[in-house]
């Protein structure tokens, strides 16, 4: 994965935690929708980086 592709995963993925740890003072609904989408961000991230490996070599 290209340096500039892993830092957009990285930022976008920290504010989603940031989104996560302050919604939870105002609604558990939407605590549990950031940190899903905080999940998913990861797993995305771990997923192109696979493909884009895998592509690579192959």
């Amino acid at each position: 994965m290209s340096k500039p592709m892993a830092l957009f995963f990285a930022i976008f993925s920290v504010l989603l935690m940031c989104a996560t740890a302050i919604s939870i003072s105002y609604s558990g609904w939407l605590a549990l929708l950031f940190f899903v989408l905080t999940i998913f961000s990861i797993g995305t991230g771990f997923i192109v980086n696979a493909k884009m490996r895998r592509r690579g070599q192959g």
